[in-house]
C-alpha cells in the first residue's frame, strides 16, 4: 500500500466489439509466407481445388485472435468484468454457503452511503479472502457498488492471474489505485499485513502482521473516508502453509513456494481449498472525516491509529477463533 504503480487510464467511452488485433512475428511470418507463394505461382495456372490463399488467410487471421474476447460495454478502467462476475458467482456462492459456510456479523456497522476502506487480516497466496468480503459486503448493502479488493503485486504478476482477477475486482495494492477508487465512489478491501500475512506459517496463523507504514490510515484520512475492522477467522486454514521453499520459488516469480498438508504432494489436486469453517465480522468504523486532509501529514496521529486500527482488528481475531467449536465444525 505504500510503493508506488502505474495507473489504468481514465476511461472515456465505454466501447464494445472485439479488440483491435495485433501484428505479431507469427502473423507477420505468415503474411510473408502467404507473399512468396503469391509471387511463385505467378503466371502459373492454378489446379483445381482447395483455394489454399484463402485458408492461409483465415489461418493467418485466426493466429492472430488467439486469447482474445468480446470487451463489454460493462468493463470499467480496472477490467471488473460483471459478466464474468455473473458466470462465476454460482462458483462464489456454493464456496461460501456450503464449502466454507461463512458465519457473517456485524454488517450493520456499514455506512448506509458512501464508499468505505475495509481493513482485514490475511491469510494464503490466492485471494479467496478478498473475494469473499466482496461477496458478503455487495450482498448486505443493497444499491452500493461492490468492493475492490486489493491484491499484491507479485500476483497481478503471474501469467493469466492479472487479468482475471482484474476481471474479478481484484485492484493492484498501491496507494494511488486505492485512492482513485475511493474517489469514484467504491469501497475497497486492503490487507495491510500484505505479503507478511499470506506468508505466515500454520504455527503463527491469526498473528498479525506490522500494518506497513500506516498506508492504510493515510489514505482514509486523505480521502476522509471511515475504516471498517474486518475480522476473518476459517481462511488460515484453506491453504495451511507448514514450512516456505524459498529458493526454488524465484524461479517461478514467487515470493515463496508453499508447502501444504495437499500441496506439491496432489499435484494441480492441491490447490482445491481445505472446508474450514469461515466467519467475516465487522468492527466498529474509526471515523476519519472530522480530522481533516492535513492529518495525513501528522506521523504521530498516523501511527496512533494504525495501532489501534490493528489492535481492535486482532482482538476481533483472537475473539472469532476462541468462538468458534472447531476448525472445520
Amino acid at each position: 500500500m505504500d510503493g508506488l504503480c502505474f495507473l489504468p487510464p481514465d476511461p472515456v467511452v465505454p466501447m464494445s466489439g472485439p479488440i483491435a488485433p495485433r501484428e505479431d512475428l507469427l502473423g507477420r511470418a505468415l503474411e510473408d509466407f502467404a507473399q512468396e507463394v503469391r509471387r511463385r505461382s505467378q503466371g502459373e495456372e492454378a489446379e483445381a481445388g482447395p483455394d489454399w490463399m484463402a485458408l492461409l488467410d483465415e489461418l493467418r487471421h485466426s493466429v492472430q485472435k488467439i486469447g482474445m474476447r468480446e470487451r463489454t460495454g460493462g468493463t470499467d478502467a480496472f477490467g471488473f468484468d460483471p459478466d464474468l462476475l455473473a458466470t462465476v458467482r454460482p462458483l462464489l456462492r456454493l464456496l461460501r454457503e456450503r464449502w466454507w459456510r461463512v458465519e457473517v456479523r456485524g454488517m450493520q456497522r456499514l455506512p448506509e452511503t458512501g464508499p468505505v476502506l475495509l481493513v482485514a487480516n490475511r491469510a494464503g497466496l490466492l485471494p479467496w479472502d478478498g473475494l469473499m468480503i466482496a461477496e458478503v459486503v455487495e450482498e448486505a448493502s443493497a444499491g452500493r457498488d461492490r468492493p475492490r479488493f486489493l491484491v499484491a503485486d507479485w500476483l497481478v504478476t503471474l501469467p493469466f492471474a492479472q487479468p482475471t482477477l482484474a476481471r474479478l475486482g481484484g485492484v493492484r495494492a498501491c496507494p494511488e489505485n486505492a485512492a482513485r477508487l475511493l474517489r469514484a465512489g467504491r469501497s475497497v478491501v486492503a490487507f495491510p499485513e500484505g505479503q507478511k500475512g499470506a506468508a505466515k506459517v500454520f504455527a503463527e496463523r491469526y498473528r498479525l502482521q506490522r500494518f506497513g507504514r500506516g498506508g492504510v490510515v493515510r489514505l482514509a484520512l486523505q480521502a476522509g473516508v471511515p475504516l471498517l475492522p474486518v475480522a476473518v477467522v476459517g481462511s488460515e486454514e484453506v491453504h495451511p502453509v507448514l514450512f516456505k521453499v524459498e529458493v526454488l520459488a524465484r524461479t517461478a516469480g514467487l515470493p515463496f513456494l508453499p508447502v501444504t498438508p495437499t500441496f506439491p504432494w496432489l499435484g494441480p489436486f492441491g490447490m482445491i481449498p481445505l472446508p474450514s469453517k469461515w466467519s467475516i465480522e465487522l468492527g466498529a468504523p474509526l471515523e476519519t472525516a472530522g480530522l481533516g486532509v492535513a492529518a495525513a501529514r501528522d506521523d504521530l496521529l498516523v501511527a496512533r491509529l494504525t495501532e489501534q486500527l490493528r489492535a481492535e482488528l486482532q482482538h476481533m481475531v483472537d475473539s472469532g477463533v476462541r468462538s468458534r467449536s472447531g476448525i472445520f465444525a
